[in-house]
């Protein structure tokens, strides 16, 4: 693995750069005491930049769109919200598990994407909104992702997919987290139907506790990038004290997945240069592809923070990498048909 190059993706990109003076600074997480207050400021914030004119509010004219409820192993059911065509051809299916670092999200955060997906690429969505941390440790998180995978795919006809057009699981950040290991689960449970691809978007595929020797030279990222404009080290602290995950399992490190990789669907990665979490992706990537012979396609963005298409929608950033994700599901597409 020649990873001589990855350092220089940490410089930052000059549009961020130029845009940086004229931003507030972000507060840390820890600075907020109280998580629910937190959590409700962020669905106001993604309001505001809607009502700004900043984003582009989602047009879901033509999309059919309402709330279900997916049930787990304890006996309980968890939210989740259904997209999919008003005209009811039944298309490919996605599952989506939205980021926040276990802690913070909520599904509907990517409905301009998931107006892209439905509208453009026929597809049927499936966000999950599982449980979060402080209330709900580790491996809840996990655990409900995978029940809403499976539930989701022995369901699709009543969702009105059809898998045998592609069955996606997409996730950002802690939510790429809970696609990898859904992932893993569904191959080695032999799940039917099967996983045909899968989409990870800044996603955390190992503990930096739990990084193997063998890859310790090529994982600087989280280093090198502790103070970003966004997610800085005390962020990523926050976040693992309240998931409170045990690094060595798999349920938290799929990179360590115990048997390994092999037999895993394609995958596309999209990641961001100046990402504590860059390196893991990148060593994720070369283990699918040179390892374990699985394709792959990776974007990368230079220069740029973790999560920086949704948190600076006023980059171009923003727009390109929808753009490149709708290439990169078509690519995917393609593979589950082949």
């Amino acid at each position: 693995m020649d990873s001589t190059s990855w350092k220089d993706f940490s410089k930052i990109d000059p549009e961020l750069e130029a845009l940086l003076p004229h931003l507030p600074p972000f507060q840390p997480l820890a600075d907020h005491k109280d998580v629910h207050h937190l959590r409700h400021s962020m669905i106001s914030g993604s309001e505001y930049l809607i009502s700004a004119g900043l984003i582009k509010a989602p047009d879901l004219t033509g999309i059919s769109k309402e709330e279900i409820r997916v049930p787990t192993r304890d006996g309980l059911s968890i939210r989740a919200v259904h997209y999919r065509p008003t005209s009811n051809t039944p298309g490919p299916l996605l599952v989506y598990f939205f980021g926040g670092g276990w802690t913070f999200g909520w599904p509907e955060s990517k409905e301009s994407w998931f107006e892209i997906l439905v509208k453009e690429l026929g597809f049927v969505v499936v966000g999950v909104d599982y449980r979060l941390s402080p209330e709900y440790v580790f491996p809840k998180a996990a655990e409900d992702g995978w029940d809403a995978l499976k539930w989701t795919a022995e369901n699709a006809p009543t969702l009105g997919a059809d898998p045998s057009k592609g069955l996606i699981v997409w996730g950002t950040s802690a939510g790429g987290n809970l696609a990898a290991v859904a992932s893993h689960m569904a191959v080695d449970a032999k799940l039917s139907p099967p996983v045909t691809g899968v989409f990870l978007e800044v996603p955390v595929l190992v503990h930096p506790e739990a990084v193997p020797e063998k890859y310790k030279p090529h994982y600087n990222s989280y280093e090198d990038n502790k103070a970003p404009v966004f997610l800085p080290r005390e962020d990523l602290t926050y976040i693992y004290n309240s998931y409170k995950p045990d690094p060595s399992s798999p349920l938290m490190s799929p990179l360590l997945w115990p048997g390994g990789h092999k037999g895993q669907p394609p995958t596309y990665l999209m990641l961001c240069g100046q990402d504590p979490l860059r390196d893991e992706g990148l060593i994720y990537e070369h283990c699918l592809r040179e390892d374990c012979g699985v394709p792959t396609r990776l974007d990368l963005y230079p220069g740029l923070p973790h999560s920086a298409p949704d948190i600076f929608p006023n980059l171009s950033i923003h727009r390109r990498s929808q753009r490149d994700m709708k290439a990169g599901l078509e690519w995917l597409l393609s593979h589950s048909i082949c």
